[in-house]
């Protein structure tokens, strides 16, 4: 088994980038294939209210967590998620071929709608677990459709008065996630496989520029309220902040109402997401793209409404497991500035992070890769670090 059995679902065939959103046609796919996977092996599958599912080897408290997630942002790449559940079960199969028998629960999870590009809130699944994010609040979510996250679990057979926390982590000691690397470091250190020290604090803010809608051509530049000019604008200051502070902004997401070509919008909708290497780095960040879009919107009579979606604090894994980790594959060790469920779970279990090699360095792009012998690395890796924690 490799990540190839999976390359064909949610795939667009016009760009070769996989949109698995959560809950749709392709992520229901992954879930069966998950599902037969763990079958396969005589694993017990649960899925809890929040749609994560957990194949258990073994059974009883104290257990071992690997695996990853399934889902996409849109037009993502074939490694970030999957690559940790199919590693996963690779590891299993591997030990299983070893006579290996596990001295606590070994469990492979695969979290619901980590990316967030289906309802705006990213590691959706494991923060629901936490109680890091509202069942209320979740449920009311709604996708590019106006359709609620409620709506979307009842049509696919699930109730919405199972979602939030659960016992989970009360079964659960550790937790091992294994990822494609979404940069280089790994390129210059030589090595196939590492482990992760920090995760970055970042979040996603929404900028609404609000002005009136007009004319393209009976209206003069002058009698203008374009909120683009303001976007525009604040859009070009955020990567001169970012640049000057040694942080990430970046505007991937637009809307644009009400849409005409021949029409000045009345609002432009668009989604910040900002990253940087400490909190206060990264709130003064976003403090000054703020700032900036104000002042451009003051120029020309339009406004800009803020709402935060979410922030991630910075995480610092559990420094004795990742020492122990760095000295048993002898990998070295690297921060990331990309968000996952390992981050949102360390604040409540001992979490740690290995790395597989990128050498294109891409993420978030069919471009994404990685060559099949870091990846049969990151499975011996991965099957090492279980031996070494579950025996």
């Amino acid at each position: 088994m490799t990540i190839a059995d999976l390359a064909d679902i949610g795939r667009d065939p016009s760009t070769g980038g996989y949109r698995r959103y959560a809950w749709n046609d392709a992520d229901m796919e992954l879930r069966e294939w998950f599902a037969g996977e763990a079958a396969a092996r005589g694993l017990e599958l649960v899925e809890d209210g929040n749609g994560n599912q957990f194949a258990w080897w073994g059974s009883g408290g104290d257990a071992l967590l690997i695996g990853s997630h399934l889902d996409s942002v849109p037009d993502g790449g074939a490694y970030d998620g999957p690559l940790g559940v199919v590693s996963s079960f690779a590891a299993v199969d591997r030990l299983k071929d070893e006579g290996v028998v596990p001295s606590r629960p070994v469990v492979i999870g695969n979290f619901a709608d980590e990316e967030g590009a289906r309802f705006g809130i990213a590691c959706a699944g494991s923060q629901l677990i936490t109680g890091a994010l509202s069942a209320d609040r979740a449920l009311a979510q709604k996708d590019r459709d106006g359709v609620t996250m409620a709506e979307v679990l009842k049509a696919r057979g699930r109730d919405p008065q199972a979602v939030g926390t659960t016992d989970l982590l009360d079964q659960i000691g550790t937790f091992v996630e294994l990822h494609v690397e979404q940069g280089r470091s790994l390129v210059h250190t030589g090595d196939a496989v590492g482990v992760a020290s920090a995760i970055w604090p970042h979040g996603r803010w929404r900028l609404d520029f609000c002005g009136e809608a007009n004319h393209a051509g009976a209206t003069v530049m002058e009698d203008r309220r374009d909120p683009m000019q303001a976007y525009a604008a604040t859009v070009l200051a955020s990567r001169r902040l970012a640049s000057d502070a040694g942080a990430r902004a970046t505007f991937g997401r637009l809307e644009v109402e009400p849409g005409g070509t021949n029409a000045i919008p009345s609002r432009v909708r668009a989604w910040l997401d900002a990253r940087a290497a400490d909190e206060a780095t990264l709130d003064r960040l976003v403090d000054n793209v703020i700032a900036a879009a104000q002042a451009e919107a003051g120029l020309d009579g339009t406004t800009v409404e803020l709402t935060t979606e979410s922030v991630s604090p910075a995480v610092d894994f559990d420094a004795a497991l990742r020492d122990r980790l760095a000295t048993l594959l002898d990998a070295p060790v690297l921060p990331t500035g990309a968000g996952h469920d390992a981050g949102v779970l360390s604040a409540h279990i001992p979490t740690a992070m290995l790395f597989v090699r990128n050498p294109t360095g891409v993420s978030h792009s069919p471009a994404e890769f990685a060559e099949d012998a870091d990846c049969e690395a990151g499975i011996v890796a991965l099957a090492a670090v279980v031996r070494e924690l579950a025996t």
